[in-house]
């Protein structure tokens, strides 16, 4: 989860209203966040990864407006009609082929202001934009630029500009061998011929996005009027991203205006327009479980609804990019219900499930020497699949907060390898086991996984681990050898229980020990736990 840090004040100037610490500590997770610390007049609270639009001080109070009372349903901003035009040039088709723009007119900054609108900045690049590669963002001094603007693709070596925390004017190369931001993201342009850049009418470089904006248009205290720019390679991300921005800064009094994108075809961003979901009521008490008013919780948590029969008609608004379904909508209305005042209930079906002696597959591992490990559910296709020289197929998340928990993870090999590689600087041997979850064939399963890295660890060792763990099972083992892409050839093996292939082990392939940074040989094992289930 991410954390925001405020000023009280701050959070106090936006809501309007006074509202005690004690108040606000006690609301804030309430709305779906945690209070992180507490230090005099700044606060840290952890906002969930649906709710993009309370990554800011700015969202945070907008939500908590509605929350406490002090207004009542969907918020409508006035946006002003487009002065502004960019022109999108084809060339950007295959390097960065999306753009939206706003204008933001009259807003006072100050410093907390200036550090609110960066730390959201940066913020949206990590979640929505996943690192900038799905969309970027872009804040200049408008008042220093002349539009029309112009979103195009140039050669690196064509265009020279100062850029942002710099004094040294260079190409568009140069900054990405020489910039701190350059060298940090290169690789989103790896491959590409041409680079997008946002010029103004007089070829006044704005921006060069992805990686970094002009010193030229830098924010300041004396900014008045702001220029904002989001590009990306997905629409709908950079859509939200600007959304939510652009509304930020009008919680700060900025008045917001539309810009005109023309590519072929002219549409105007950003577009506010609410998003429409019909709820049955019905549906809405068997999620919760009692009845409720569902159009007074809604508009606790700033949507507008009209109850129309047995339906409720909800309106959302757009910079909430976690509506995908009616069970979003359910979810908002046992938040703004109160989870604590639902009353606790038993199941009402009865399901049987089986046991796992973990004590004993505990006890069983310690006593061969190896410590436990708990590793994250989520990874990436690169660590389960690229790294261990295998192909194979999971669970995609689809909306990740960053490419390295991307997918379920497919395996516990790659993990507890991961381990060991942060662990170079211990003595060895290391004998690490974890017992979880994985996806394989798109099914569920129990694993029971070890690896052991020393200098003369070898195939024969890990055969008597494997035999040792199913013995203490009642159970024995079969072994045929296997080819497996992450094993050395001829050191692999099947486990054969009853006649049933549940799992293998062996040598990690020189390889994948290299890609993982380790330096001596490993053995590993993985194996179906469900066969050490307790009768």
């Amino acid at each position: 989860m991410t954390v925001v840090t405020f000023d009280y004040w701050d959070m106090i100037s936006l809501l309007g209203r006074d509202v005690s610490r004690e108040e606000l500590i006690k609301k804030i997770p309430m709305i779906g966040a945690s209070l992180e610390r507490l230090a005099g007049d700044e606060i840290s609270i952890e906002i969930f990864p649906d709710r993009a639009d309370m990554l800011s001080v700015e969202g945070i109070a907008r939500a908590m407006r509605n929350f406490l009372g002090i207004e009542k349903g969907l918020k409508k901003y006035k946006i002003a009609e487009p002065k502004v035009e960019i022109y999108v040039d084809e060339s950007v088709e295959q390097v960065r082929p999306f753009i939206y723009g706003c204008v933001i007119r009259n807003i006072e900054f100050n410093d907390k202001s200036i550090a609110s609108l960066m730390d959201l900045q940066e913020k949206l690049h990590f979640s929505i934009g996943k690192e900038r590669k799905k969309m970027a963002i872009g804040v200049h001094d408008f008042d220093k630029v002349v539009p029309p603007f112009t979103y195009k693709g140039v050669n690196p070596n064509e265009i020279k500009f100062v850029p942002l925390a710099s004094n040294e004017e260079m190409n568009l190369n140069e900054i990405l061998e020489k910039h701190e931001k350059g060298k940090a993201y290169a690789h989103l342009l790896k491959g590409k011929k041409r680079y997008p850049i946002i010029v103004d009418k007089n070829e006044n470089v704005l921006s060069f996005p992805p990686i970094i904006n002009g010193q030229l248009t830098a924010v300041t205290e004396e900014t008045k009027n702001i220029f904002i720019d989001v590009t990306g390679i997905e629409e709908k991300a950079v859509m939200h991203a600007m959304n939510i921005i652009a509304t930020s800064l009008a919680e700060r009094g900025g008045a917001m205006e539309q810009v005109k994108i023309i590519n072929g075809k002219e549409k105007k961003t950003p577009d506010l327009t609410p998003y429409h979901t019909e709820v049955k009521l019905s549906y809405i008490k068997k999620i919760i479980g009692i009845d409720v008013d569902a159009k007074k919780c809604l508009e606790k948590m700033g949507h507008s609804v009209k109850i129309d029969g047995s339906i409720a008609k909800v309106i959302s608004p757009a910079w909430r990019m976690d509506i995908l379904h009616p069970i979003d909508i359910v979810e908002d209305i046992a938040i703004g219900y109160g989870y604590n005042l639902i009353p606790d209930s038993l199941p009402k079906e009865i399901t049987f499930g089986e046991s796992f002696d973990y004590g004993k597959i505990h006890g069983t591992m310690i006593g061969l020497g190896f410590n436990e490990v708990l590793t994250l559910t989520l990874s990436s296709k690169k660590k389960e699949f690229e790294d261990m020289n295998i192909k194979g197929k999971t669970v995609e998340v689809e909306n990740p907060i960053s490419m390295h928990h991307s997918i379920i993870r497919y395996s516990l090999i790659p993990s507890l390898l991961e381990i060991l590689s942060r662990n170079k600087h211990n003595d060895l041997p290391q004998q690490i086991y974890e017992f979880g979850d994985v996806i394989q064939e798109m099914q569920q399963k129990k694993i029971l996984a070890g690896v052991k890295i020393d200098a003369k660890t070898n195939f024969t060792e890990c055969k008597s681990i494997v035999e040792a763990i199913l013995r203490n099972f009642g159970l024995k083992m079969d072994v045929e050898e296997i080819k497996h892409h992450s094993f050395i050839d001829g050191r692999c093996a099947s486990i054969i229980v009853n006649g049933k292939h549940i799992g293998y082990f062996g040598e990690i392939n020189p390889d994948v020990i290299t890609k993982f940074s380790l330096e001596y040989p490993v053995i590993a094992f993985e194996m179906d736990a469900s066969f050490l289930s307790s009768p």
